[in-house]
């Protein structure tokens, strides 16, 4: 048991600043909105806060097609009049997934917090790593899929596959987490396990109790598929008991656990009846594993209870409980007007009767015994985290303006960062 946990904590003001466009669902305003409630709370004193550096096109490109990463980087909502054919190549531009300004920089923000968090992890710099800006789970290869353009998961993985055996990627968004799924679904190097609302067309269409990987990567991927209305009881009940035994016979060197918010009650897209109490539950329980553990964010389409949820689960990784009654911050008029920290109970009809839930879980139980206990790995020698290009200071066009992120390398910004020994607002070379 670990006497404390040193915890490692991403965010990026920027990152919330973006527009997806009217009517969109995706707010990245509500990572602003989390983040001054964590201050609120003064949780920030308990952690280490980083800026994340933004992720070079190269290390996109671990996992990403080089041609993708590059049409992102170059596109913009006044050019993509001029790409009709490669926006459809590449999914961009449908309903879910608009070309907005600053789309590439958000995408490098995003998943540099992650790429981060893997390589603090392999580090030992920390035990706990908290990225809640990341956590977009949809992305593919070669498109943009469900809000989401790069897939920082995968590329967070991938770092902690250079130190770690085994990765095991725990996901309880409302929707499968079929981008990370894909991503490793011929491997036995990662076990991938979704909790997720599954039928009735509901998107991404994918995560039936029957997709379990192939080839080497056969029963190496776990779904469990749930039905509308499902509650804390049941889902916390179904949760432990598989979580336990995929980490028994399993026995990863590391967690990842995606934390989308969309599984709550009340949640503009979702479908299930959580509490946030019961979501919370999952990542208290995932934590008593003592294993190094990467957390990151996901959906959540009601914006202030994403804020209360991601503000609860980093109490419960702080080993912090913290009172109901909000305390006064910037974006308190969002949590009127109870301004507290609970939610209202859901009132959709559970669908998931004992026996379908007993079904699905048994079903996962034999496809576990079907595989060898903890597979092992010729590992390698370990790569370099980083590849950063060489910067030429006299290559600079004097009269260029200096983006805002730019600046903040150089300049502390007095409404993110805070006094004290916790307070490191750096770009991770320490790492």
């Amino acid at each position: 048991m670990r006497s404390k946990d040193r915890i490692s904590y991403f965010y990026d003001g920027d990152v919330g600043s973006v527009y997806f466009g009217p009517n969109h669902p995706m707010k990245p305003h509500r990572l602003c909105m989390t983040h001054h409630l964590v201050l609120s709370y003064e949780l920030h004193k308990k952690m280490e806060i980083y800026r994340p550096h933004k992720a070079y096109p190269v290390e996109l490109a671990q996992f990403h097609s080089a041609d993708y990463v590059e049409f992102l980087h170059r596109i913009t909502p006044d050019t993509q009049h001029l790409f009709l054919n490669d926006m459809a190549k590449y999914k961009l531009g449908v309903d879910d997934c608009p070309v907005f300004e600053n789309l590439f920089e958000f995408c490098q923000i995003y998943a540099g917090g992650t790429i981060d968090a893997a390589r603090r992890l392999n580090n030992k710099l920390c035990d706990i790593a908290i990225n809640w800006a990341g956590g977009l789970h949809h992305a593919k290869k070669c498109e943009a899929s469900g809000f989401c353009y790069v897939n920082d998961l995968v590329l967070g993985i991938l770092e902690l596959l250079k130190y770690h055996a085994r990765v095991l990627y725990i996901d309880i968004d409302v929707h499968h987490g079929d981008g990370v799924e894909e991503a490793f679904y011929f491997t036995d190097r990662v076990m991938t396990v979704s909790f997720h609302k599954y039928g009735d067309s509901f998107f991404p269409g994918t995560g039936d109790v029957k997709e379990i990987g192939l080839k080497e990567g056969k029963y190496y991927a776990i779904n469990v598929p749930l039905k509308d209305g499902i509650d804390d009881n049941s889902f916390t009940r179904l949760f432990k008991t598989l979580i336990s035994k995929v980490v028994e016979i399993y026995q990863p060197g590391v967690i990842v656990l995606q934390c989308g918010a969309d599984s709550l009650a009340g949640d503009r897209l979702g479908c299930f009846n959580l509490s946030i109490d019961g979501h919370a539950e999952c990542v208290r329980f995932v934590k008593k594993f003592n294993l190094p553990l990467l957390v990151t964010g996901g959906g959540g389409y009601t914006k202030e209870n994403v804020a209360r949820c991601w503000t609860v689960e980093t109490g419960v990784l702080l080993d912090t409980d913290l009172p109901n009654k909000i305390p006064d911050n910037e974006y308190i008029k969002y949590f009127a007007p109870d301004y507290s920290l609970n939610i209202q109970n859901g009132h959709i009809e559970n669908l998931n009767s004992k026996s379908y839930l007993g079904t699905i879980k048994m079903q996962v139980l034999e496809n576990l015994r079907r595989i060898q206990h903890a597979p092992g790995v010729q590992m390698q020698e370990v790569p370099p985290d980083f590849y950063i290009p060489d910067f030429d200071e006299d290559e600079e066009n004097p009269d260029e303006r200096i983006h805002q992120r730019t600046q903040d390398k150089h300049i502390q910004r007095e409404d993110e960062y805070y006094d004290g020994d916790n307070d490191h607002d750096c770009n991770m070379d320490d790492a």
